[in-house]
């Protein structure tokens, strides 16, 4: 049946399609559940391409340096330097995970077996300590916290009564943890992949884009996308910078005031501190918790400065980092942080900075740029 084009032009037309669309919606919402069942299945289903494009995304700026700087007198083609330079970064990240582990697996190991052998003596000294302080705040005091302290000292009892009989479920989580890590070693292959061939992805996509888009709208979305590239690898790099310099101050407040396992605690801290959020509340919890089972004084130390850095770097380091790197003023990127939280929590954010940077980059080279020449239109219309 062939199509006729010149019933396009009844009236009835738009009331169909505008019905036809209400209808779709309709049914798009009251099946909402169904939809997003689907939608999550996919995802599963392609999670490893997933991860493994950020992985390789993630990567691909050391990659470049190694190709342009590193072995750009290299007179062989250029798959032989994209190939060797992905070999070498590839052969860095191994090196820096196996440093990290080396440096941490030690400290692992003690902190569980000091923590499995000595359990009894520390939750006998909690519990000490929660007697020293129901006696001061007994019966004459103007605080009773004998509820709260009769509460940890129930929680500390059951802690030592659950662990010995769990240890199925414990079996089980690194079971679990275990097949965590066989996909991340997927993931990673996969992003080898990816990089090898990035030059082949490139060219298929722009193939794609340049057969799908005007010449104008190619040209304005290539230039948008190298725009919008370029932010969120300086984003990424800040990130990097942001936890090392967390994890460092952490590391040298723990070796000045002579506190245990400070490479283990600072690694944890300087990592959880990229999650927004979460993460370095996280990080104070961990610290906190494995210092707690050798001195509750180091516990408290360790909170305080926690808070005092989470502080200096979120309302300090951070907008002076980024905006330093990004091109956008700190207040911009303090009130980004502060409104994106605001609407859309964790999520919000992590998005906000680059997304501050991006709307940035649309203002100064997009919208002011043709505002004035609109002005200059009507100017010239007037004349």
């Amino acid at each position: 049946m062939k199509f006729d084009r010149n019933k396009l032009g009844k009236r009835w037309i738009p009331y169909a399609v505008a019905g036809c669309i209400t209808v779709v919606v309709y049914l798009f919402l009251s099946h909402l559940d169904l939809f997003g069942g689907a939608v999550s299945k996919i995802v599963g289903f392609i999670s490893p391409v997933i991860i493994g494009l950020i992985m390789a995304y993630v990567m691909d700026p050391l990659v470049d340096i190694f190709e342009r700087y590193v072995f750009q007198k290299n007179t062989r083609s250029k798959t032989f330097k994209r190939n060797i330079s992905v070999v070498c970064t590839v052969l860095a990240v191994i090196l820096f995970i196996a440093i990290l582990l080396v440096a941490l697996i030690p400290q692992v190991i003690d902190s569980v077996i000091t923590f499995l052998e000595n359990i009894d003596s520390y939750v006998q000294k909690l519990q000490d300590l929660l007697s020293s302080l129901g006696s001061k705040t007994g019966e004459g005091s103007a605080i009773d916290l004998s509820g709260l302290i009769s509460s940890g000292s129930s929680a500390l009892d059951s802690l030592t009564a659950v662990l010995p009989k769990n240890l199925n479920n414990i079996v089980n989580t690194s079971f679990s943890i275990g097949q965590n890590v066989v996909m991340l070693v997927i993931d990673f292959i996969l992003a080898i992949y990816f990089l090898v061939d990035k030059t082949n992805l490139q060219n298929g996509m722009k193939r794609f884009l340049r057969a799908a888009l005007s010449d104008r709208a190619y040209a304005g979305g290539s230039m948008f996308w190298c725009r919008c590239n370029r932010i969120l690898v300086r984003f990424i790099a800040c990130e990097l910078l942001d936890g090392l310099i967390v994890g460092v101050s952490n590391f040298v407040f723990m070796l000045v005031t002579g506190m245990p396992y400070n490479t283990l605690i600072s690694v944890v801290v300087g990592v959880t501190n990229l999650a927004p959020t979460f993460g370095p509340i996280v990080g104070g919890i961990i610290g906190a918790f494995i210092l707690l089972m050798v001195n509750p004084w180091y516990a408290l130390w360790f909170l305080i400065f926690t808070v005092i850095l989470q502080t200096i770097d979120g309302y300090v380091i951070k907008p002076k980092l980024y905006g330093g790197q990004l091109g956008v003023p700190s207040v911009w990127i303090l009130v980004s942080i502060v409104v994106g939280g605001r609407m859309f929590g964790v999520i919000g954010i992590f998005i906000a900075i680059p997304a501050a940077a991006i709307i940035d980059f649309i203002y100064k080279e997009g919208f002011l740029p043709w505002l004035e020449r609109r002005k200059a239109a009507k100017e010239l219309t007037q004349i």
